[in-house]
């Protein structure tokens, strides 16, 4: 009877604890969620807590009026979109051709990736390497400097390592070369890591906001993190109404409520939806087996 009432109390306690740490962690969301739909003026009263206020959709038009944000939302959705697939389908090619033992110098490539997981150039040797290659102001400083991840490498290695000989054997009986038995069999196969990996880039390549101040000038190249950042740090509220046409000047004059802060949470809550969205698209890949029945010895 004690060691069942003892029972009950962990599992009190640990719900309980779990609960404490999901309002902790989600939280800090929901209130920025909640100011973003809150007037700016009423918003700076204090005492904005769980609930809007005084509601309003304010904040989100001035986001979306203007033509700034509304491009570097794009330009963070390609940078994402066609990075994530670039880097992933690199990585695993590398990867893949690492699996080899007839390759020459593998170790030596392989100790030579592992430096650089622990070693780097330093942010001045890289920035005179990416001016050097005139990747400067341009779309493909998104992708060309991420094209490889040597820590997804290893995870891939890792996978193909452990899928049957067999099934790379019979490919090689019926005709397949590396690339037909990469494509064709191995990379079908890879479902759940790719998902995985793929989650993981996305995020990295969404939420990257540094990489684009350092080596994007051009305004039209900036991503939706890089205007967050400099909407956060520097209250150009008043310059970015200034720059709007002269219509939606004077809708926004009518606006009086609207102020920096509710402006970056509106901001702020448009930058992280998209990306919080896959992932329940892609949780169940993580724990799903695809390898079950694929091979009768």
């Amino acid at each position: 009877m004690k060691a069942s009432f003892g029972d009950r109390s962990l599992t009190v306690f640990v719900y309980a604890a779990l609960a404490v740490i999901a309002f902790t962690t989600f939280y800090p969301f929901w209130n920025a969620a909640v100011i973003s739909l809150n007037k700016g003026m009423d918003t700076a009263l204090g005492g904005i807590t769980f609930w809007p206020r005084a509601f309003t959709f304010e904040n989100y038009e001035v986001v979306f009026q203007d033509k700034r944000i509304l491009d570097a939302f794009f330009i963070s959705v390609m940078r994402t979109v066609i990075g994530t697939i670039a880097s992933i389908l690199m990585t695993a090619i590398f990867a893949y051709g690492m699996t080899k033992r007839e390759l020459m110098g593998r170790k030596f490539y392989m100790i030579a990736c592992i430096i650089t997981m622990y070693f780097s150039g330093g942010l001045i040797p890289t920035f005179l390497v990416i001016r050097g290659l005139h990747l400067m102001d341009s779309f493909l400083v998104f992708i060309i400097p991420g094209l490889i991840s040597v820590w997804n490498m290893i995870i891939f290695r890792t996978f193909f390592n452990g899928l049957p000989a067999g099934l790379e054997e019979s490919a090689k009986i019926d005709g397949c070369g590396y690339w037909s038995t990469f494509f064709r069999i191995v990379l079908p196969l890879s479902g759940p890591v790719i998902a995985t990996l793929a989650l993981f880039t996305a995020v990295g390549h969404w939420n990257d906001w540094f990489y684009p101040s350092i080596y994007i000038t051009n305004e039209k190249l900036i991503p939706i993190q890089t205007k967050l950042q400099q909407i956060l740090n520097s209250n150009i509220m008043s310059e970015q109404m200034s720059q709007l046409d002269s219509a939606s000047q004077s809708r926004l004059s009518s606006m009086k409520s609207i102020t920096s802060k509710s402006l970056s949470m509106a901001t702020m809550m448009v930058a992280t939806l998209p990306i919080i969205m896959v992932y329940p698209f892609v949780q169940k890949y993580f724990v799903k087996g695809v390898l079950v029945g694929s091979l009768k010895e």
